[in-house]
This record gives C-alpha cells, structure tokens and sequence, in this order.
C-alpha cells in the first residue's frame, strides 16, 4: 500500500466486541444471552457480521482481573489471542485486533504470540499495545501496587521496541524450504537481537519467520503526554476517547505533529475514537430505547463506575450536582489517565448533574455515545470524518449482536452511498484495510 492508495482515505471501522454490549445493562435485554461474554458462537457471528459488511477490524480489549463490578455485568473473559485464533479460522478478510498488556507479560512471548496470529490469519493481525493500570490487576501479577505512571510507560516503550526487533529478527526471505540443497532456512538471514536495557533482556531470535505484516499492526490508546509520545513513536492506529469534535481535531493534530517530530510521516497514525450507537427506526424510538436500557443499569453500580473512574470515593458525588471540580488524577497519577480526563470533559461540557451525566454517557464509561435514526449516525460520523476529528471509529454497539445488525443493515449502506466507506475490501491484510505500508527489516 502507499500513500496514494485509496485505502489511505477511507473511513475506518472497527467493532470492539464488549462481550453483550457497550452498554452495561446489554445482557438483561429480551433475546439477550447472559452467558455471551464466554460463549465462542457469540463472536463467531459478530465476526462475520461485521466481515459480510466490510469493516476494517474486530477489536477485542481485555482485562487480567476482575476488573468491573462482575455482580451487575458480564466482563471481558476469554483471553483476545486464543479467542482471535478461533476468529481468524471463521473468517477470511476482517482484521483481528487484540489487547495485550506490557506490564504483565514478557516481550518474546507477546512478539511469538502475535507473530503466530499474524501467520494463521494470513496477515490480519493486530496489536493494541496498553499499560494496564488498575489495582487489582496489579495484584493478581506479585505486585502491591500499580507502578508509577512514568515507569509504567517506560517499560511499555523498551517492551514495544523489543517486539518489533524480535519480529524483524528473520529477514522475509530467511525461509528457504530448498529440498534439492537440503537447505531449510538461511541462517545469514536469522539473527539474535541482544537486547539488555533497563527492564528487559531478551537474546532472540524469534522462533518463526517474520509475520506476513512484517509487524501486525500496532495499535495504543493513552491520552496522556506519555501515552501519546508512546504513540508517537509506535503507534499506527490510536484507540482514543474524545468527546468533542474540537477536542478529537485537537488530539489527532497533536499525534501527528509529535510523529513528525519522531521522524514519522504526519499521517502516519490512524486516530479512531471510540463510538457508541444506539439506533431507531426514528429518534423517538432510538431515545426510548436508550432510557430503557439506562433503566436497567442499577444505580450503585453507575455510581460506583463513575467513582471508579474519577478516583474518588461514592459517597463525595451527590447525584443531583455537577462533578466535583478540581479532582487530581486517580491513584495518585497511576490510574487510566483517558477516561478520567474524557469523563470530566464531558461533565464540563454539559454541565449535567452526575445522574444526568450517567445516562448521557449510557452508564458512564467515558466514550462518546451517539443517539438516532441511521441517517443520524451516518451524518454524525460523516461529519467527523470530513472535519479532520477522525480517521475511523472504534464501534461499540449498545447491546450485541443486535445493535451492531442494526449499524451494519441501516448506516453502512448510506456511508457507501455517499462513497465514504468501501463496498468490497480491496486488500487480504489489516494493513491492506487501513492503508498501512509493510514496514521494512530494520537491520
């Protein structure tokens, strides 16, 4: 792919899987079943639904721990790369992004693991690169507490260049597989990374060939200037969580000059915000159709998400006031930098009272939810793309799998229409999606 390439300009989307759905009541709905969140069958089909529609990618986040309130929703589970694998024998064309966090593994087992996926899916593979943050994570890894923000970020920089070094560890044409020589590999072209830095050392090489991608795609979300310099220097498509356009052009402006300023060309990374839809046949019905899953959400676990979130105590937020003004960063500076600033945002913008500002966040996750008819959904997401706030969206359906039917049935055929999202995939690779270039060997 090159710069010319009319991948380079499409409009982007992912569907990130949240198990029964973004919203956290999505598992009590009629026809729902609660037990999704582990049922293989369950992303097996969303997989394919969004591969029949053209998307660019299934996302999949996760968690090593317990990471929400387990007594009132259902959690992310299965572990992204085992359930990818599955995904990639299902599917043939959609791109499979899977989280994996630098914190709590080692460099050669993500750079195997990825490189494997990369290899069984024929080049479909991604890597959303995070540095986990929560407590009880933490825990579960022989720790006490999370790390330093600043440690946390420097760790997840030597870990991501050690990555790309073990994958560049056999040349593309290392592979020989030459019967009449008795030659099966060119050992010239196979080579030991010998890394020995502050958190890791690492000998290498990896144990396969290079991955078809040469890299599968690497993917960040982080919002703080740590987590944009890390994505400055890595990334190629930024999970983000802005709720304004103002803000969302800003973030995106501001990633591309710092990859310049890392030698990186300024459309170098793909800025995706995550989109929540809740969709009707008119606005009315799609409103009614968000109080009732609203509804559903019990209070004290919207209270206790919210508290979560801006790192204090419930009992300091009154439902019926604004947000408290002038909070410090969670933990001390060591929680999720991204939804806090993202969740203040959005209580400053409306000047909503917590109650308020729950449902307008469809139970306070921190991502921008859209409400309306698909014609409203197209224009909105139109209008972000054309504006410069995005290349893409991360897409988080209500409730699945019927909410992403109903993007893919009703949304998706007005933004081909209008010639903003392809009606056949032009490449085999995620990278071919995405308008991305094959990374050359760094020798």
């Amino acid at each position: 792919m090159t710069a010319a390439d009319p991948a380079a300009h499409e409009l982007i989307l992912n569907v990130n899987i949240l198990h029964s759905g973004f919203l956290p009541s999505a598992w009590r709905v009629p026809g729902a079943d609660p037990y999704a969140f582990a049922d293989i069958d369950h992303y097996v089909h969303i997989a394919r639904v969004a591969e029949a529609a053209k998307l660019d990618a299934v996302f999949l986040a996760d968690n090593a721990a317990i990471a929400d309130q387990i007594k009132y929703r259902s959690i992310t589970a299965l572990e992204p790369t085992v359930l990818l694998a599955v995904l990639a024998a299902s599917t043939s064309r959609i791109g499979l992004i899977g989280t994996a966090s630098t914190s709590y593994n080692e460099p050669y087992n993500i750079a195997r693991r990825f490189a494997t996926l990369d290899h069984v899916s024929r080049g479909r593979a991604g890597w959303n690169i995070v540095t986990t943050a929560d407590l009880a994570s933490a825990r579960n890894f022989n720790r006490d507490d999370v790390p330093e923000h600043a440690e946390r970020y420097e760790r997840g920089e030597e870990f991501t260049q050690v990555v790309k070094d073990l994958w560049d560890s056999w040349g593309d044409d290392a592979f020989l597989g030459d019967k009449a020589s008795g030659l099966f590999a060119d050992t010239a072209r196979i080579r030991p990374i010998a890394h020995a830095g502050k958190h890791f050392k690492v000998q290498g090489p990896l144990n396969l060939p290079r991955p078809p991608q040469g890299h599968p795609v690497l993917v960040q979300a982080g919002a703080s200037g740590d987590g944009r310099e890390l994505a400055a220097r890595h990334a190629e498509a930024v999970f983000s969580a802005s709720i304004s356009l103002e803000e969302a052009r800003g973030y995106r402006r501001d990633l591309h000059e710092r990859a310049e300023r890392h030698g990186r060309g300024p459309r170098s990374i793909k800025v995706l915000p995550g989109l929540t839809t809740i969709i009707g046949a008119t606005e009315a019905e799609a409103r009614r159709r968000q109080d009732e899953l609203v509804e559903l959400i019990p209070w004290e676990y919207s209270l206790n998400r919210l508290a979560g979130t801006l790192g204090i105590p419930a009992s300091q937020i009154d439902p019926d006031k604004p947000l408290p003004q002038d909070l410090p960063l969670p933990n001390g500076g060591r929680g999720n930098h991204t939804f806090f600033h993202a969740t203040l945002a959005a209580g400053r913008r409306t000047g909503y009272t917590a109650r308020q500002l729950v449902k307008e966040l469809a139970g306070g996750g921190g991502h921008r939810v859209i409400v309306g008819t698909p014609e409203q959904i197209a224009d909105d997401i139109e209008h972000w793309f054309r504006e410069g706030a995005a290349d893409g969206f991360n897409l988080m359906p209500d409730v699945l799998p019927d909410g992403l039917q109903a993007f893919v049935d009703g949304v998706v055929p007005i933004l081909q229409r209008r010639g903003v999202f392809r009606t056949e995939y032009r490449g085999t690779t995620l990278r071919d999606h995405l308008g991305l270039k094959r990374p050359e060997r760094r020798e």
